[in-house]
């Protein structure tokens, strides 16, 4: 990324200083596993994991902020009149999602930023932020010397929530999939539908309350997703009165993996996937599992052919 608009740059720390100062702190704050290194490895304005399911409610209390302060501080940004610029740029950004476009740093600074080139590295950075957090598409750089960036899925989802009746050229909606995937394979691969609205509340998106980015949160999650087979949304068992959870779905399996998320999140938070110990653990065990079990499929692919039709996921009726 070029630096030549860097200018005023002790004016630029004041200002991200002050607005993450006025974000609404969510009630949990947590740090990675690990000692003091560990730790000063993170930002520190950043949030951590979720809890694992067996530690205290004490420990669960700090890490079950997971990256809600990363998340909530990149809607903030979309919704103060002190970040107009990042904002606009967040609507151009996604209109070149939508309409397939690259985008180079000329056409931003022509079309957007104006005036305000002086800030440009500033409102570029929570610009792509906050279409990572938000939207989950990630702004790519393809060619350093033009500055030509491509507009990704984050974690290689073929779905990005989009649908012809949605407002706004059809937003996409990958940050919220992002994260509930992410808070279940925290919780330990199951989460039940509390854990995950309490985790949702956290960075404002309550569930019969109508969000700017999906509408409806109760039917985004516990039917389009459902329905799209990203996530399975089942009765715990011997819950009494009936409770609900969630796990991944079979088309969450096929198109991402527990280590993906893992880098995601550690991305998220500026620290390395290593500080996550547990589930560093856990997602190394499952790319090698996912390793052999590629092989064992072009040793013989038509017993896994077979297997596949056979296993193929039934169709998904809400529960009342």
């Amino acid at each position: 990324m070029s630096h030549r608009h860097e200018q005023g740059p002790k004016a630029q720390e004041e200002n991200e200083g002050q607005l993450r100062e006025e974000v609404p702190v969510a009630q949990e704050v947590g740090t990675p596993e690990g000692g003091p290194a560990a730790q000063a490895s993170c930002s520190s304005s950043a949030p951590t994991q979720a809890a694992l399911p067996n530690e205290r409610s004490a420990r669960q209390a700090e890490r079950r902020q997971s990256i809600s302060k990363a998340y909530l501080f990149s809607r903030f940004l979309l919704n103060t009149q002190l970040q107009y610029k990042v904002t606009e740029l967040v609507k151009f950004l996604s209109f070149k999602y939508t309409t397939k476009q690259p985008v180079t740093e000329e056409e931003i600074l022509q079309s957007v930023v104006k005036e305000y080139k002086h800030y440009y590295q500033m409102i570029f950075k929570h610009a792509c932020e906050c279409m990572e957090m938000v939207f989950g598409i990630e702004v790519k750089e393809v060619d350093a010397i033009n500055h030509s960036y491509e507009l990704l899925k984050v974690l290689d989802l073929t779905y990005d929530g989009r649908s012809s009746d949605d407002d706004d050229e059809g937003i996409p909606k990958i940050g919220l999939l992002v994260l509930i995937l992410g808070a279940i394979f925290m919780e330990g691969n199951r989460a039940s539908e509390k854990k995950i609205w309490d985790m949702l509340k956290t960075v404002g998106v309550f569930p019969d309350q109508h969000d700017f980015i999906c509408g409806n949160p109760r039917k985004f999650i516990t039917e389009d997703l459902v329905s799209e087979k990203y996530l399975k949304y089942q009765m715990i068992p011997g819950s009494d009165p009936p409770s609900y959870e969630f796990l991944w779905g079979p088309r969450a399996h096929a198109e991402t993996s527990k280590m993906q998320v893992l880098q995601f999140f550690s991305k998220v938070v500026r620290c390395s996937p290593t500080s996550f110990t547990a589930l560093y653990k856990e997602a190394l065990k499952d790319e090698e599992e996912r390793a052999q079990n590629a092989l064992a499929s072009m040793a013989n692919p038509v017993a896994q052919d077979d297997s596949g039709s056979r296993n193929k996921p039934s169709s998904f009726s809400r529960p009342e």
